[in-house]
């Protein structure tokens, strides 16, 4: 089953086209990056995935679900970490969780066993009853995963989740990602405008101003010389992102 469909998208702000016929598959149980610079579109595809905005042309499926005619059933099989914390941080990780728990409608039993086991995978069980606020920055994008993986959905989307922290939290932050991948068969979505977060195996999404301007595995985007950074330029025709 594909995991994310996304079938002939576009969207304006008034007369400024933010999305062309932007047309893509992702592969249940697969890592795949969405880059492109800023301006790219990213963030108007993330707030039509999410509904912040409503489809307006072309469809949205997650797991086979349309957002357009199924919004409940596509939005239940979605999970998402904002660039922008959303936790409670005045909350212990575990008040976090059950408060997600509480709005999925999850019974008391289901919800201990789910939190118990995302507090495992995430490392995180020495700090189920520290308040978020204490926690450095990777440690918080480890409780918003744990949260968005809480009922089980279909796919992981992670926008910009990188974003402020340190090089060594960033690379710990992906790697995590791409082991709940290969370990728990998650199919991810990640969204980023830095080339070091994309492997070489990755299946790559670049958009440049709006359109998709590329798509396959990032060894292979890349042409005979690897140089992504190389390709990635001259798709996007502007300067590479550091």
């Amino acid at each position: 089953m594909t995991a994310l469909q996304v079938e002939h998208v576009s969207f304006a702000y008034g007369a400024r086209e933010a999305l062309q016929d932007v047309t893509f598959n992702t592969g249940t149980g697969s890592f795949t990056a969405l880059l492109g610079p800023n301006g790219a579109g990213k963030s108007t595809l993330i707030a039509l995935l999410t509904r912040h905005y409503d489809l307006r042309q072309g469809d949205i499926r997650i797991a086979g679900f349309s957002l357009r005619s199924q919004p409940r059933e596509a939005l239940r099989r979605l999970g998402v970490v904002f660039q922008q914390s959303t936790l409670d941080l005045d909350l212990s990780v575990e008040q976090n969780l059950r408060y997600h728990a509480a709005l999925h409608g999850m019974p008391r039993r289901v919800a201990n066993d789910r939190i118990e086991l995302e507090l495992q995978r995430q490392q995180l069980q020495d700090r189920r009853k520290s308040k978020v606020r204490e926690l450095n920055g990777g440690h918080r994008r480890r409780v918003e995963i744990a949260r968005a993986l809480l009922h089980k959905p279909s796919l992981l989307l992670l926008d910009e989740a990188s974003a402020g922290l340190d090089p060594a939290s960033r690379q710990g932050l992906n790697e995590h990602v791409r082991a709940l991948c290969q370990d728990q068969g998650t199919s991810v979505l990640w969204t980023t405008h830095l080339l070091d977060e994309v492997h070489a195996a990755d299946n790559l999404i670049i958009l440049n101003r709006g359109a998709l301007v590329a798509q396959g595995r990032a060894d292979t985007l890349s042409g005979v010389n690897g140089n992504l950074q190389q390709t990635f330029a001259r798709l996007t025709r502007n300067p590479v992102p550091v």
